[in-house]
């Protein structure tokens, strides 16, 4: 069951439209916003929900773009095989020297996941600033098992945060097996747990420490 949106490669398309549709709209960024990424990356990522269904053609049936902004993505469509694809829109702006956007949270994911038909993607868009202009010079749209787990890092917040390791290099493995990246997911969560486990015994040990600093210190603030 593989979903033909994605492995067959129309969603590159998707995203060739998605960066001609950003470049020729010069109008949407002004002097207040151009100098803040994530006053750019908010108004990009409404220009990009507000047509995003007609870039899908065909392929769309039912569309979302009414978010919460900690709901797990961004838009969400139905498409005509059926499969039901939330998207995460992340932007990138290129002359900022490093950047690792979070993705999904490791359990929501792994629940999403247990429906064959689910799809959780990324568009990501890199782009640079000038005046108020915009030029995107890349946009990427992939499920997340087609980004190579050496692109991937996880982030210590709940169950742990999916991240991209650095926005700047991101490898995408088209086709790649659903199955084999949830298995490296399990790889990287049960090699990532010990080491929080040893943090936060260290942690518990500093505040045994302090407990017992505080004990033997005379009240000097009655």
């Amino acid at each position: 069951m593989r979903s033909g949106f994605y492995y067959e490669g129309h969603c590159h398309g998707v995203a060739s439209t998605l960066r001609e549709y950003i470049n020729a709209h010069q109008d949407f960024l002004s002097p207040r916003i151009s100098g803040s990424p994530r006053a750019v990356g908010d108004a990009l990522e409404s220009l990009v929900a507000e047509k995003f269904d007609s870039f899908l053609g065909d392929w769309c049936g039912e569309y979302s773009s009414d978010f919460s902004r900690r709901a797990m993505a961004d838009m969400a469509f139905t498409d005509r095989e059926g499969f039901y694809s939330v998207v995460d829109v992340k932007t990138h702006r290129e002359d900022t020297k490093f950047s690792m956007p979070n993705l999904t949270s490791v359990e929501r994911l792994a629940r999403f996941y247990e429906t064959d038909a689910n799809v959780f993607s990324l568009i990501m868009i890199k782009y640079v600033v000038e005046g108020t202009r915009i030029n995107v010079s890349e946009v990427l749209f992939s499920p997340i098992e087609f980004i190579d787990w050496t692109c991937l890092t996880i982030g210590a917040l709940g169950w742990g945060q999916i991240q991209i390791a650095d926005a700047n290099r991101i490898r995408v493995v088209d086709r790649y097996s659903r199955r084999a990246w949830m298995l490296q997911l399990c790889e990287a969560m049960i090699a990532f747990y010990p080491r929080e486990i040893v943090k936060i015994q260290n942690r518990v040990d500093r505040f045994g420490e302090v407990k017992a600093y505080w004990e033997a210190k005379e009240d000097v603030w009655i």
